[in-house]
């Protein structure tokens, strides 16, 4: 069936097409094992197309970006993994209002808009991942977050039907958004923000990348934050009170500069890094009686 797939995707012409592709090789953390099935669809067309071809053959798909905030398993992802490549990193800007591809980075976008002397943006200068999966996850950092600038995106549902989708009409809460109740694809983001200060901005996203360097493991491969903060505290300072930092197993170790962090120290297993969460969630509880969820994605096959 895998295969039949593939070869109608070839066929068509869709993009790039591979089997069994190593999803450590699409993750920030450097960890997961093959999807059946990965296509990176080099245009809209292309990916109607492929979107198309999947459906009638009923086969499961997830969508990826950058594979940030991502665990895949290590039996790797049953299916086919469509991921938005250089084909969907258009950027438009008119006056205050910017229209991006979902495959553009979103660190780079909070970059450029401030060079623009956009402001509304600041808070995204060190979310890793793209800009599809910052409004698929309503990625936030600094207070602020994606619902408080989405002015509408467009999206490609399973059925085939594109849509524009108000940021109002996006469902958005701590993290989640509709798209976690109904598979689509975000095709691009349309974000509304103000003229500022050119200096103000850039003085503001340096002074926010100083302090990220020295507060988080940024040179060594991980996924972003691992959970989401509890209500009025933060995930990681319940961690390093329990004494975590720098815990590990296997080859997953909680970062000793941000324990709301864990890396890769090498050939880490999604296995080492899921019983490291386990881990954690049982000493947090036991001390605080809080319960830690995850921020990350888990897919795939254990």
């Amino acid at each position: 069936m895998i295969e039949q797939v593939a070869a109608q995707l070839m066929e068509a012409h869709v993009g790039q097409v591979t089997l069994n592709e190593p999803m450590k090789n699409h993750t920030t953390w450097k960890i997961g094992g093959p999807a059946d099935l990965f296509v990176v669809p080099d245009s809209l067309e292309n990916l109607k197309k492929t979107m198309e071809i999947i459906r009638k053959a009923q086969l499961t798909w997830k969508v990826i970006g950058r594979g940030s905030n991502m665990l895949v398993l290590d039996h790797g992802i049953r299916g086919a993994v469509i991921k938005l490549g250089e084909a969907f990193e258009e950027l438009r800007v008119e006056d205050e209002r910017i229209r991006v591809g979902a495959g553009y980075s979103f660190i780079k976008l909070a970059v450029q808009v401030g060079r623009m002397g956009l402001t509304g943006m600041e808070f995204a200068g060190g979310i890793p991942g793209s800009v599809g999966g910052a409004i698929y996850m309503n990625a936030g950092a600094l207070g602020s977050d994606v619902s408080k600038i989405l002015e509408e995106a467009v999206i490609l549902w399973e059925n085939g039907e594109i849509e524009r989708i108000t940021g109002s009409e996006m469902e958005f809460s701590y993290r989640t958004s509709i798209l976690q109740k109904r598979q689509g694809i975000v095709l691009e983001g349309v974000f509304s923000l103000r003229k500022g200060d050119r200096k103000e901005i850039a003085k503001l996203m340096a002074e926010h990348k100083e302090r990220r360097m020295l507060t988080q493991p940024l040179q060594e491969p991980s996924a972003g934050s691992v959970f989401r903060n509890p209500p009025g505290d933060h995930a990681g300072r319940l961690i390093e009170a329990c004494g975590l930092k720098g815990y590990r197993i296997g080859n997953a170790k909680v970062s000793e500069r941000h324990a709301n962090f864990i890396v890769n120290l090498g050939n880490a297993t999604a296995k080492d890094v899921l019983q490291l969460i386990q881990f954690i969630q049982k000493e947090v509880y036991q001390r605080f009686q809080v319960e830690l969820k995850t921020e990350v994605l888990v897919v795939g096959e254990a």
